[in-house]
């Protein structure tokens, strides 16, 4: 009996995903060294948007914080539509594509490529992009083991956002079984996610944040005010302005926010999702201010973690810009002045900036979600 290394260890271990798709890059190059780059891209079928999730190819990606609508990008539309892989041999004329994609591909040395569509119970999930810097290599018998690479990659990433879903789905069944009700509708949280990827997006290149992080961010954001499910229906339903009482009542819900999140993970076995230290802090410090006159704790400035600061300036905006019952929702402009207003006070300046500097896509994100057509 002889022992044998298996090359795929490191994906039964407790890593990121990020670094198990590395891995498995790695093993793959054994046997096909051309192959340069993976790539996983995300679709949000809430906007027809694709979105870059995941690559391997280290510092030299061409498409960080990269989306696009699906419908704009016709190669990848073809092969959604009919639900089959595609495979490119030879990038000839990519500089007069009318994809931005294929010509940043192309720029970076990319001459194949290899398109496999993801579906998790028939629904579309997204693409794998497997490129390559040689031409004319992906012949039917490279492609038959690959397939097998993909098929693994697709179900690792559904793995990882299943379980940030099973998650979500917790916190709302929490909340319909205790019987509380948050004002705050659906469309809100649509709205707000979406706004605070917007940020994190325009800020990626000054604070570091890779696709990875931008997506977890999307997807942790809608859970900011979980807590809420713990204060009483007369405080937190109240039409009026709250008391002085009532408000000291209304702020435990971040802490009760964090308490809730390390339960749950518990219950459902979920500690090992990646970047669970961004939701904790999305919950527990979404109502700290850059002046240190928030809540829970008092911190400011960059001591609250970005995650928080991009939310808190997300949740403000969609919450004057929508109605409550206890007030009529304001016009962008209005919220534009406050915001203007308040930034470097109460909200972080840079990421009050990404949003108010990208108006044009907020306003779309406004159309898609309006609560008079969704809500």
């Amino acid at each position: 009996m002889t022992e044998r290394i298996d090359g795929l260890n490191e994906l039964n271990k407790q890593i990121p995903l990020q670094d198990k798709l590395t891995a498995t890059h790695q093993y793959l190059n054994q046997s096909f060294p051309f192959i340069v780059r993976i790539a996983v891209a995300i679709y949000d079928p809430a906007t027809g948007l694709l979105k870059t999730y995941l690559h391997s190819s280290g510092d030299s990606n061409p498409l960080d914080n990269y989306q696009a609508y699906i419908d704009d990008v016709p190669s990848l539309k073809a092969i959604l539509d009919k639900g089959l892989p595609r495979v490119i041999n030879n990038f000839l004329t990519f500089e007069n594509s009318e994809s931005e994609h294929t010509r940043r591909i192309g720029r970076q040395g990319y001459v194949a490529s290899y398109t496999l569509p993801m579906f998790n119970n028939s629904d579309f999930f997204g693409f794998i992009f497997f490129n390559s810097n040689k031409t004319d290599v992906f012949s039917e018998k490279v492609l038959q083991q690959i397939d097998t690479y993909g098929h693994m990659i697709s179900l690792m990433v559904i793995n990882e956002i299943r379980s940030i879903k099973t998650l979500t789905a917790a916190v709302k069944t929490t909340g319909s079984i205790t019987h509380l009700r948050d004002p705050e509708t659906g469309c809100h949280l649509d709205r707000m996610s979406r706004y605070s990827r917007l940020i994190a997006t325009k800020l990626a290149n000054k604070y570091n944040l890779d696709d990875n992080y931008i997506e977890h961010l999307f997807m942790f954001s809608p859970l900011h005010d979980i807590g809420k499910i713990g204060i009483p229906d007369n405080i937190l339903l109240k039409p009026e302005k709250l008391d002085e009482d009532e408000l000291k009542i209304m702020k435990t819900h971040a802490a009760i926010g964090r308490q809730m999140i390390d339960e749950l993970l518990k219950n459902f076995g979920l500690e090992n999702i990646e970047f669970i230290d961004m939701l904790r802090n999305i919950a527990e410090f979404h109502h700290e201010t850059v002046n240190g006159q928030g809540y829970p704790l008092g911190i400011k400035g960059d001591q609250i973690p970005i995650e928080a600061r991009i939310v808190a300036v997300a949740d403000v905006f969609d919450a004057l810009t929508s109605e409550r019952p206890y007030k009529k929702a304001w016009s962008n402009q209005q919220a534009i002045e406050m915001l203007n207003k308040i930034a470097g006070e109460t909200l972080d300046s840079d990421c009050v900036d990404a949003l108010l500097n990208n108006m044009s896509e907020v306003e779309l994100i406004q159309k898609q979600f309006d609560e008079t057509s969704f809500g």
